[in-house]
């Protein structure tokens, strides 16, 4: 069984447009001004890869299916990928195998109610779980009134769970509330590209590319750039609609569940002594009291049959 024509269009798109940023001085190679190419020719990572030309030819054509690890390997060292990238491309070849076919949708996995209780006691830090299209499918309070303009999205599904990629991209306010908007842009499209690497066959996930290459100019260039991302960290500057400008550390964790699926959890912490850790401490006691005034409301409700 042959790989789908579509799927070898992202393995032929990604090897090209890693190959097309390096330079031959970077490997190297003799440099001339009659190069017709950005980047590297396919027969200088042939050499480099220690393979034929007419067998990279057809490498970069799509067929991946049958490619040892170790020749991946060197295509991967010839190419100067990195981990993430790395990664990606091993991801295609695994899912270019016949023995890989997977159902067309994953069943979601619910998230554990020992998950929920963890982020319910990280009362100090923002935290919630993404899965591998950017869902968020669990969160605590202080994740909800911190990110409460994403909960608030008209982008947000029928169950009122956000999308990360359908804020950052559908709705009008997130330039506002992202100050590094498009750095948000750049990470959000990769991550989603290396899930595409994962499950080349989830029907939800090429849905919500869909729908985004449709509808989001921004998305549709980001995403023919085949950058890929798969563990992302570093700084958040966040300007809230009520507290201000947020500057705050964000981490990712692999949070192990059955099956294949994958998640991630997120927290968002800031630096002790700073304006934003006094700005997210009045999030958190904000939250707090909501979630206490809720708490209370739904225990003075009249049971059902006690009228």
């Amino acid at each position: 069984m042959d790989q789908q024509p579509g799927h070898r269009d992202e393995i032929r798109h990604f090897l090209a447009s890693r190959r097309a940023k390096i330079t031959p001085a970077q490997v190297g190679l003799p440099t001339s001004a009659r190069r017709r190419v950005a980047g590297l020719r396919r027969e200088e990572v042939a050499v480099l890869a220690g393979v034929s030309t007419e067998w990279y030819t057809r490498l970069e054509k799509g067929h991946i299916g049958g490619v040892s690890e170790d020749v991946l390997d060197a295509v991967a060292r010839a190419l100067r990928l990195d981990h993430d990238e790395r990664t990606y491309l091993f991801d295609l070849a695994r899912s270019s195998r016949p023995a890989s076919r997977t159902p067309s949708r994953r069943r979601d996995v619910e998230v554990p109610p020992q998950v929920q209780w963890l982020l319910d006691s990280m009362t100090m830090s923002s935290a919630f779980v993404r899965n591998g299209r950017t869902d968020v499918v669990a969160s605590n309070s202080l994740a909800r009134a911190l990110y409460a303009p994403m909960f608030d999205s008209a982008t947000t599904d029928q169950r009122g769970r956000p999308n990360i990629a359908r804020y950052v991209f559908l709705d009008p306010g997130a330039p506002d509330f992202f100050v590094d908007w498009d750095a948000a842009g750049n990470a959000t499209a990769a991550l989603l590209r290396a899930e595409a690497g994962r499950e080349p066959r989830d029907r939800a996930l090429r849905e919500l590319v869909g729908e985004l290459s449709t509808l989001s100019p921004e998305f549709r260039g980001l995403w023919a750039a085949h950058d890929v991302l798969i563990r992302h960290d570093g700084i958040k500057r966040l300007q809230h609609p009520d507290v201000g400008h947020l500057e705050l550390t964000f981490q990712s964790l692999d949070l192990p569940l059955p099956g294949r699926a994958v998640h991630d959890l997120i927290t968002y912490t800031a630096e002790p002594g700073t304006a934003s850790e006094d700005r997210l401490k009045l999030l958190a006691s904000w939250a707090a009291t909501t979630q206490s005034r809720a708490a209370e409301s739904t225990r003075d409700s009249p049971r059902p049959g006690s009228l």
